[in-house]
Formats: C-alpha cells, structure tokens, sequence
C-alpha cells in the first residue's frame, strides 16, 4: 500500500473513531492533529491508539520517546503506522 493510500486510510480511521463531524478529505497530510490544528485531545488519541492496535496491530506506548512526533499529523502517523503494523 502506499503512503498516499494509507494516509487516506487513516484519515478515514481518525474520523470514523472519534466521531468527527468532518470528511476525511479535508485532514491535510502534514496539519497539526493536535492544538491549533484537528484539535484533538488526550482522551482522542488513547481513543486513536486502541482503534490503531486493533486495525493494524501497532501498539502506540504513551512511553515511546518519539509519541510527539508519531502523533504530531497525519503524514507522521501513518508512516509510523506503515513502519510498525503487523496487520
């Protein structure tokens, strides 16, 4: 699979999971998931985490040094995603 694809994917995984009352389509690749950008929380991406595992087998541990940058935006986390899946 592509990055491209699996951006789209998850994109549509990070909607769907957390209810988000936008397209999956307008989650530009590279834009903060967090803060000023997405703006989603804490409680979202422990959300995230369990639907990631459950989709791809990759465990997102709140204790990997590099979590900040596994979570800072779409690109980020599916590459993180395309490194570590077992599904």
């Amino acid at each position: 699979m592509s990055l491209l694809a699996l951006e789209r994917e998850v994109a549509a995984l990070i909607v769907q999971t957390l209810k988000l009352k936008t397209d999956w389509s307008t989650i530009h690749p590279e834009a903060a998931l967090f803060g000023d950008g997405l703006g989603l929380d804490s409680i979202d991406a422990l959300e995230l985490s369990l639907a990631i595992a459950q989709t791809y087998g990759y465990q997102v541990k709140s204790s990997d040094p590099e979590i900040k940058e596994t979570f800072s935006s779409l690109r980020s986390l599916a590459r993180a995603i395309e490194k570590n899946r077992t599904k």
